[in-house]
């Protein structure tokens, strides 16, 4: 009976596959490709199932078969996914590498461990990550988001006065000496008049030099600026992400030094040059948290390595790291919040006072109109 299903699960995924056209399955992959959530929706599931001893094969069978509605929905991506993976599975592939085109490699890689060992104990860490990372990328992406946003209101708070209250007033008055904060509030509106593009295109402009660059950027003068925002916040996500992934792969029995040099072919330029200064250090004996300190980088944090520190000659590591890595989570989280909680502070206090600057100024501006005129 086993083996009928099995011939069946085989040909319904042949049969799937022959049906699609090239652009299909590239489309297909695209999407899936793109799509984090609904993978992560996947893994989940076949977790489940695995853990209820269905085979790889029949659980991916029973999914395929769920999601395209007993067959009436084929061209569904990630149906195409599923039967693309059940039949680089029937040709002899490990199912790491069937995710190949389909799945990042940092998350082949994890489910690699499983190809040799426990297939559900690697979707469960793999899970474990996603969801970690998940965890810590709303709140940085709330603690940039919304300052930002009000700068970006302040910018158009000045040229909104500069460009549609102040004029009126000057050709009211058009002897008047300016002085004060009346005569900085004329300056800024000759100026924002004449310059509006650079006014506007300044923090967008800032904005993508530091996204292009922050994955990319090392060295000493990286290093000196790494303990601020925002550069602090994608140095905590890199680490919490890192060390999640370093505890999934070395808890399914990867040596360390393998699982750094796995990690490593998958990272930027930012993480490469931290695990080869630690590598350097780990091939000359030391151990991880040893390693970690002498490259004098504070990489992932420096609490953090000095518990590593401690724990790399404990007899239980990997269980030591993997409840590390997790409580760090947890956390960093509630840190990001709190300082995203700073940052709108600061932001709200700051086009707040750029508002009162202004309505101060053209207080002046009608003070001083009316000495003129008087």
């Amino acid at each position: 009976m086993a083996k009928e299903e099995k011939r069946n699960t085989q040909a319904a995924f042949n049969k799937a596959m022959k049906s699609l056209g090239a652009l299909e399955v590239s489309y297909a992959k695209f999407r899936v490709s793109m799509a984090g959530k609904a993978r992560l929706k996947v893994y989940k599931k076949l977790a489940s199932l695995l853990r209820n001893r269905f085979s790889l094969m029949n659980a991916l069978d029973v999914m395929y078969d769920s999601i395209t509605d007993g067959g009436k929905h084929p061209s569904e991506p990630m149906a195409i996914a599923i039967a693309s993976w059940g039949k680089a599975l029937q040709n002899g592939y490990a199912f790491s590498d069937a995710l190949k085109g389909w799945a990042p490699s940092r998350e082949r890689l994890m489910l690699s461990v499983g190809d040799v060992s426990d297939m559900e104990s690697a979707l469960l860490n793999l899970i474990r990550v996603a969801e970690g990372t998940d965890k810590m990328l709303k709140p940085i992406i709330g603690a940039i988001a919304y300052p930002s946003f009000l700068l970006l209101m302040s910018v158009l708070v000045i040229y909104a006065i500069g460009a549609y209250m102040v004029p009126p007033m000057e050709d009211a008055a058009p002897n008047a000496r300016w002085s004060g904060t009346a005569k900085d509030l004329v300056n800024v509106s000759h100026w924002i008049q004449k310059n509006w593009l650079l006014a506007f295109s300044f923090f967008p402009a800032l904005f993508i030099i530091i996204y292009a660059t922050i994955g990319i950027w090392t060295g000493p003068t990286r290093k000196a600026i790494d303990d601020m925002p925002p550069w602090s916040m994608y140095k905590m996500f890199m680490g919490i992400t890192w060390l999640l992934s370093l505890s999934a792969l070395i808890k399914g029995g990867v040596p360390i030094s393998v699982a750094l040099s796995s990690l490593r072919r998958d990272s930027n330029r930012y993480l490469q040059e931290r695990i080869d200064r630690a590598m350097d250090f780990i091939k000359n004996g030391d151990n991880l948290g040893q390693a970690l300190s002498k490259t004098k980088l504070n990489f992932p944090d420096k609490d953090i390595v000095a518990d590593l520190r401690i724990y790399a000659e404990l007899d239980n590591f990997e269980d030591a790291l993997d409840k590390l890595a997790n409580d760090w989570l947890d956390e960093s989280a509630e840190a990001v919040e709190a300082k995203a909680s700073i940052l709108n502070m600061i932001a709200m206090f700051a086009i707040s006072g750029i508002i009162a600057w202004a309505v101060f100024g053209v207080f002046e501006m009608q003070d001083q109109i009316t000495s003129a005129m008087g």
